[in-house]
């Protein structure tokens, strides 16, 4: 398959939803007002609108290697400031996947360049569960423990960003949930991480704002 295959494929799919929602894009382009935001992994097996039944417009994706929240990563920050102060959001999905490649890179020993740095936050988070890990029968298992456990670290992340803490203080209805996608499945686990609130948090993550006592 070539460039021009994929723009053929695309004119015939544009023409093809006018032809069954006639004004479908002159639709599309005039709002957008999506409720949830999806922060996914990379992978192209795990397309985010299909797996929720989602049309273009409902949901705000942004994706990266095993769907992480560093807390100096301006791009993924600017994601989540513009969902929520803009777009006013609802749930922020954070979904990782069994089986993630850059999840089993984290966890060996061997160097893969670059992408290795990024990958270090995973193996904070592994360091922190080593025995649980160590005891799981093989590399399968603990893979996909790892996928969930960076999941929740992630959701964590989440919550502690100055602007989910806003939205919080100032009563914006927000929630951050954790998923994990099984790709032989087909089906989102939920994880039961909410948070929905910087109750939740611990103490030392939890953010003043002006005229607040620290």
């Amino acid at each position: 398959m070539d460039i021009e295959t994929l723009i053929d494929r695309n004119r015939a799919w544009a023409a093809s939803q006018e032809k069954d929602h006639p004004g479908y894009f002159q639709g599309l382009s005039e709002v957008q007002s999506p409720k949830f935001l999806w922060i996914g992994c990379s992978d192209s097996r795990v397309p985010a609108n299909e797996i929720v039944g989602m049309k273009p417009g409902e949901l705000f994706v942004h994706r990266n290697i095993a769907n992480i929240v560093p807390n100096a990563d301006a791009n993924c920050l600017a994601v989540i400031e513009y969902a929520i102060n803009a777009l006013k959001v609802e749930h922020i999905l954070v979904v990782g996947h069994l089986g993630c490649g850059g999840v089993r890179a984290a966890l060996s020993r061997k160097a893969h360049g670059p992408i290795d740095n990024w990958l270090a936050r995973i193996k904070d988070i592994a360091s922190l569960h080593a025995d649980a890990l160590a005891a799981l029968p093989d590399e399968e298992a603990r893979v996909n423990m790892m996928c969930r456990l960076n999941v929740k670290a992630q959701v964590m992340n989440v919550a502690r960003t100055s602007m989910v803490q806003a939205a919080w203080r100032r009563g914006q209805p927000l929630q951050v949930h954790g998923w994990c996608y099984g790709l032989e499945t087909g089906l989102v686990e939920d994880l039961n991480c909410t948070m929905g609130g910087a109750e939740a948090l611990p103490e030392a993550f939890r953010l003043t704002f002006d005229g607040e006592d620290a």
